[in-house]
């Protein structure tokens, strides 16, 4: 791993624990995770499995730090890696037969539901759920697959031209 993208997959992960701890929690302690989205991002734009495995790592630690979800940590952990690397492996994958921006918009798509269901999942089988599985569903996964897709939409390029400028080694 190059120093580069230790401090791009950094700089994602302290934007992503901003916006996730900033985002207040509305249905009964869920709230839509904003940093599945830098971390998203961050597998689009250093598409690497020890970045993908560092990154779902670190997000999963910080997210469950940030959670507001009653006996939230563990899920959270569980959620971010798998989710981190099943995109991934889709990831190189699509990649070769699909554009960056749309494979990215899809893939944020997917994994936004993928995360939310292996988080709910997860958290029914540990802890419980404080909520029917299907209000929680609705109440914090799908706002998130909205928002999370949008922002990418508009992020995601951005993102792409600041690395190609700054010389940061990257395949899209």
């Amino acid at each position: 791993m190059n120093t580069k993208s230790l401090v791009t997959l950094s700089l994602l992960v302290g934007i992503g624990a901003v916006l996730h701890t900033v985002v207040p929690g509305f249905v009964f302690g869920m709230k839509p995770d904003l940093m599945l989205l830098m971390m998203f991002l961050g597998i689009f734009l250093l598409p690497d499995l020890k970045n993908a495995l560092l990154i779902g790592t670190v997000t999963g630690i910080i997210s469950a730090l940030t959670t507001s979800f009653p006996g939230g940590q563990i899920p959270n952990i569980i959620d971010k890696i798998f989710t981190a690397l099943i995109i991934y492996a889709i990831y190189t994958l699509v990649r070769k037969f699909a554009k960056p921006t749309v494979a990215s918009l899809s893939l944020t798509f997917i994994g936004t539901l993928l995360s939310g269901t292996i988080f709910l999942s997860s958290a029914y089988l540990l802890v419980g759920l404080p909520g029917p599985f299907l209000t929680l569903a609705a109440g914090a996964i799908l706002p998130a697959l909205v928002i999370n897709t949008v922002m990418m939409a508009f992020i995601y390029p951005i993102a792409v031209n600041i690395l190609r400028r700054t010389n940061v080694a990257f395949t899209s």
